[in-house]
């Protein structure tokens, strides 16, 4: 009987100090070199890695947005473009992401940018006055909550008479200096432009469903005395290309928004 060993060795044997050389490809097979990949395909991988990028940010974390109207003088201009904390008040569940995104509940005093209720294609910016189950009344400009007189040092107005609560008057007069007790109902907030006497706010239309949020205002990151426009004519364009520098304002830059 024959022994039970291979014939030839499983590993050949190396002649001292000469190193192995290289293992010859299987036969009818040939080694190749990856083919290095053009520039313009890095280029488009590049670039679609930054679309996607800011598409999950604009959708999920932060936007920006320009200011349209004065309800918020003197505190937030006509022609600030705000960047949007898009994340804080979104649904979520309890996991990883709340340590890397500090989601929390709408505060009194937050600056709301949200879909209008009337309207949900028109953006509206307006800070927060009463949370929702929370009673809210206006007597001569003076806002209580809870039957509690609200401090409020960022509001401004700009007309000093107040109207009084007559039938007679028109209901935008009444309504500006005037509100009956009003209860916020679930999942809603009461919020009230800056500019208290030149504001369109939810003294007129009620409340702001949750649902309409898009997200908080952080701080203004340009700022410019141009009226916003949905497309801009080529003479708006070349006004903002000549004054760029003359005209932005320069001191709002960063500018934090409380």
């Amino acid at each position: 009987m024959e022994p039970d060993v291979p014939a030839r060795p499983l590993t050949p044997e190396v002649a001292a100090d000469v190193p192995p050389g290289p293992e010859a490809p299987p036969a009818g097979t040939e080694e190749s070199a990856p083919r290095p990949r053009s520039r313009a395909r890095e280029y488009a991988e590049a670039i679609l890695v930054a679309v996607i990028f800011a598409l999950f940010t604009r959708t999920f974390l932060f936007q920006a947005f320009q200011v349209p109207t004065a309800s918020m003088e003197k505190n937030i201009l006509v022609g600030d473009h705000l960047i949007v904390n898009k994340f804080i008040f979104a649904p979520h569940r309890a996991s990883v992401l709340d340590r890397l995104l500090p989601y929390r509940p709408v505060k009194r005093g937050d600056v709301l940018v949200f879909k209008f209720p009337e309207d949900p294609r028109r953006d509206f910016i307006k800070r927060t006055v009463a949370l929702p189950g929370e009673t809210v009344e206006i007597r001569d400009k003076v806002i209580s909550v809870e039957g509690v007189r609200l401090e409020e040092p960022e509001v401004y107005h700009s007309d000093d008479r107040i109207w009084p609560d007559d039938p007679a008057l028109p209901d935008s007069y009444r309504r500006r200096d005037q509100a009956h007790p009003f209860t916020v109902p679930p999942g809603s907030f009461f919020a009230l432009g800056d500019n208290r006497d030149n504001s369109y706010d939810s003294r007129f239309w009620g409340a702001v469903p949750a649902a309409n949020l898009k997200g908080r205002a952080m701080f203004v990151y340009w700022s410019f005395p141009l009226e916003p426009s949905a497309q801009r004519s080529v003479k708006e364009l070349l006004t903002i290309a000549l004054n760029f520098f003359r005209k932005t304002r320069w001191e709002r830059t960063l500018m934090p928004v409380r």
